[in-house]
């Protein structure tokens, strides 16, 4: 076991400040809508898996008029997400390998960045369980080439080669979904921009904005938050590659 490996993410520590360094905007909103495209997701029975503080629950009953339920590990982001979602929406505390919710309960399970999270053929195998024949998943993750291009990667020496240790690249997704029991697999790639002002891009770094922070040794950490503070320019382009991936579960 490695020392990165030896280390765990901890999002209930994450939970007071996660929508603050991780705020819906423009990236956000085109993953939203393409997932809710490629997943055929308006008006459907959905479980949102790993939903953390809510906002995708909140968002696909809003935007999507879908009946909805989450399902989330850490209890400080449920608590978060019991005072965001609307009152419809349905939160256990739960985990992907091991769903509670009954067979053939849902028209579709939407993975928003939480794929890397999860045991995947386990994970997948529970999303298959859970769907009704012909039901879908929809899995919203990042293509390895954004591993390779994220802004901050200059700053973290280890963090493109532990993401792409945690992310499955789209052929491996594809297998996983292939195994567990999904058919007419199909993938979309999405690249989107944002700009961001230099305190704000600090601040985020300070705050270990993403979970892979969790997994790199403290002394780099440190050391690049403060070659950041050193060299960032006022203005920082955040560049992201984003996949999204969607299957039908095969017929019992």
């Amino acid at each position: 076991m490695t020392a990165s490996e030896a280390r765990s993410t901890d999002f209930d520590a994450r939970a007071a400040t996660y929508d603050h360094l991780r705020p819906v905007g423009d990236a956000w909103w085109t993953r939203f809508d393409a997932v809710v495209r490629l997943g055929e997701l308006r008006g459907q029975r959905i479980l949102d898996v790993g939903c953390g503080t809510g906002a995708v629950a909140a968002a696909l009953v809003e935007r999507a008029a879908a009946k909805v339920w989450g399902v989330e590990a850490s209890a400080e982001m449920l608590a978060v997400a019991r005072g965001r979602v609307p009152s419809g929406v349905g939160l256990k505390q739960g985990r992907a390998e091991q769903l509670p919710f009954r067979d053939a309960w849902f028209d579709r399970v939407v993975y928003s960045l939480v794929i890397h999270l999860v045991n995947r053929p386990v994970a997948l195998a529970e999303a298959a369980r859970v769907l009704v024949d012909g039901g879908r998943v929809v899995v919203a993750t990042f293509a390895h080439e954004h591993f390779d291009r994220y802004w901050a990667g200059r700053f973290f020496p280890s963090l493109a080669a532990v993401d792409k240790a945690r992310f499955p690249s789209e052929e491996a997704l594809t297998a996983e979904l292939a195994a567990a029991g999904f058919e007419d697999i199909r993938s979309e790639q999405l690249a989107a921009r944002e700009n961001v002002d230099r305190e704000t891009a600090l601040e985020r770094l300070r705050g270990r904005h993403i979970s892979t922070f969790d997994l790199l040794d403290p002394d780099e950490v440190e050391r690049g938050v403060a070659q950041a503070e050193r060299e960032l320019l006022e203005t920082v382009e955040i560049r992201l590659e984003q996949l999204i991936v969607t299957a039908r579960r095969i017929a019992r």
